[in-house]
């Protein structure tokens, strides 16, 4: 009898991750050749590194390389802080592939129910602006107000398009002052045929119908209290319990995987930070979908409520 497939502690963990990577970025290693000799460390363990580490939280390079480097058996071949931050900078856009070519083969990111909603994402504290916030406002950050956490943040926000899956099925980043409605709206024209939950920052009758007509989706959100139109009580709590799985997604991309604390000084620095903590999330899933564990993901040291 062939042994079911497991994962016991963090070496297996690991194994699982970097097999992943490896076979995913032979599809798109073409687009990503340098001239010269080959690393030590290559790519397909550069960024396994960086995947398991987002998974663990190892948010920092300097806490991530010493971890690594008191694990040589897993990765014999650890570079400098300089040159890893390089490299993994230079593989921002590989990251992203790689997520794609998991989530063309995840059968539960074919769902389309779908909920959307957005994440606060602070580059720089206040009193750094002046100095600091040169750099970010010229790559589109700007000051916006966070409703939901009554707080104003200079940087952006994430809009996440979240299977009933729980699988980040797309994402858009855009500055801080553009409303969920207008990025939302951007994310969801480049989809078709998808039936999308939104909260009231979303609703507008114009630009719903607009989703309709051009691209077939359904833009439904619980109506405000003064509308006249309202839904019978148990849609709205069925609508209500659905759209708590974007509100966990969030917790774990919070959470486990430290989203808002991206330690980035430049934007690309920091899109490249987003797409691994993103890339992270879909392969855990998608680890548990070969496990066969439909919420959890759970080894010595390492949990993950997915």
């Amino acid at each position: 009898m062939i042994p079911e497939p497991q994962i016991t502690d963090f070496d297996d963990f690991s194994l699982w991750m970097y097999c992943i990577v490896e076979d995913t970025f032979r599809q798109v290693a073409p687009l990503f050749r340098r001239p010269g000799p080959a690393s030590l460390c290559s790519d397909q363990e550069l960024m396994a590194m960086t995947l398991i580490g987002e998974c663990k939280g190892w948010n920092s390079e300097l806490t991530l390389l010493s971890e690594w480097r008191a694990r040589p058996h897993l990765f014999p071949h650890v570079p400098s802080q300089s040159r890893f931050n390089r490299r993994r900078r230079n593989l921002w856009q590989a990251f992203n592939l790689v997520r794609g070519v998991v989530l063309r083969v995840l059968d539960v990111a074919k769902d389309r129910q779908c909920c959307i909603d957005s994440l606060p994402v602070a580059v720089v504290q206040f009193k750094r602006v002046p100095k600091a916030g040169r750099g970010w406002a010229s790559n589109g950050a700007s000051f916006g107000r966070v409703a939901s956490k009554g707080q104003t943040i200079f940087g952006y926000k994430m809009q996440l398009l979240v299977t009933f899956g729980g699988v980040i099925l797309d994402f858009e980043l855009a500055s801080a002052n553009v409303t969920d409605l207008q990025a939302g709206y951007e994310l969801l024209e480049e989809h078709t045929e998808l039936d999308a939950l939104a909260d009231k920052g979303y609703i507008s009758g114009s630009v719903a119908q607009q989703l309709m007509q051009r691209n077939s989706v359904c833009l439904m959100t619980v109506p405000r209290t003064n509308q006249k139109r309202q839904l019978p009580p148990q849609v709205a709590r069925a609508i209500n319990r659905v759209r708590h799985i974007i509100e966990t997604v969030n917790a774990q991309l919070v959470g486990q995987f430290k989203f808002q604390q991206n330690h980035a000084h430049t934007f690309w620095g920091l899109c490249t930070r987003l797409y691994a903590k993103l890339t992270a999330h879909t392969l855990c899933i998608y680890i548990n979908r070969l496990l066969g564990k439909a919420d959890f993901l759970q080894i010595k040291g390492l949990a993950f409520p997915i």
